[in-house]
């Protein structure tokens, strides 16, 4: 059975920007994680920033946690390991698959993020994608502009927009040290990408990305009709976006790191087809094929 493809790209058409066809907030909207208000202003603005929603000890704690894979010499030598796009770098820009991992493990679970992806997908979810970000001091690159599902579902066949991200800050937002920035509102049109995908396209997309990016036209008009937005804010804040927001970041050449642990929540009723539009499935420890759902908390 052939899913219908509601959001074309990549295939030759002409790159324009086409109506969301899916809701943004699944289901009631109604649950114990956030307030009706919160909920209105994620469906407003396509994100919600919940500060502080984990303690200095706790963050410390996953810092430790990451220490420990940055020096594992088996992961540094896998496939899960991307380096900082400069010809000569040898500096780590995103860690995958980490959601398996010692405390992470935990952390994906804890109800304090889980049930939000659950109250605003509407249903079970699972971990389509983690990762570590590790925008390192002066040499951290920028994350281009972009719409994550726009990937997702051309080179990993997520059909829906049924999935949302939640970024964990592990260091301090700042407006100097490259922090997520977002177009609110940007999540309610989907920016159809002109090119084809190329063979192998992660290797090079997950550290500089040129193809599955929008037109300096599309971005002017979406940005026109709202703003760009600088999102900041203390250690142990969570970002929870629409995985179609148009979002992206600087470069950092501070002498401040910035990180964050990214997971990925898609629902259990969203899974993964064959890509629409690409040559073949992108690796599992990038988008989870084989996956179980994220337990319901006890009590």
């Amino acid at each position: 059975m052939t899913t219908q493809d509601l959001y074309p790209t990549r295939l030759g058409q002409e790159v324009k920007m086409l109506e969301r066809h899916d809701p943004v907030v699944w289901g009631s909207g109604e649950g114990s994680a956030l307030t009706a208000a919160q909920v209105e202003s994620y469906e407003c603005d396509g994100y919600l920033q919940l500060p502080a929603l984990f303690s200095e000890s706790e963050v410390e704690a996953f810092q430790e946690e990451i220490a420990k894979l940055t020096s594992d010499r088996e992961l540094l030598a896998s496939e899960r390991v991307i380096i900082e796009p400069d010809e000569d770098s040898l500096a780590l820009r995103s860690v995958f698959d980490v959601h398996r991992e010692g405390m992470f493990r935990d952390l994906v679970r804890d109800e304090r993020v889980s049930n939000v992806a659950r109250q605003l997908l509407g249903s079970d979810v699972y971990i389509h994608q983690s990762r570590i970000n590790l925008k390192p001091p002066f040499r951290g690159k920028e994350f281009f502009w972009h719409s994550d599902f726009e990937t997702w579902h051309a080179e990993d066949g997520m059909p829906s927009m049924r999935a949302l991200s939640a970024s964990v800050s592990l260091t301090e937002n700042v407006h100097s040290n490259g922090p997520l920035m977002v177009i609110p509102g940007s999540h309610k049109h989907f920016v159809a990408c002109g090119g084809e995908t190329p063979a192998e396209h992660h290797r090079e997309s997950l550290r500089r990305q040129e193809i599955g990016v929008p037109s300096d036209e599309m971005l002017t008009r979406l940005a026109d009709e709202s703003e760009v937005r600088n999102l900041v804010g203390p250690i142990g804040s969570v970002t929870f976006f629409d995985c179609n927001l148009m979002h992206g970041s600087n470069g950092n050449i501070t002498p401040q790191a910035r990180r964050n642990v990214f997971f990925v929540y898609n629902s259990v009723h969203n899974t993964l087809v064959e890509p629409f539009a690409a040559p073949a499935r992108r690796p599992n420890h990038i988008a989870a094929r084989n996956f179980e759902a994220v337990p319901l908390p006890v009590g």
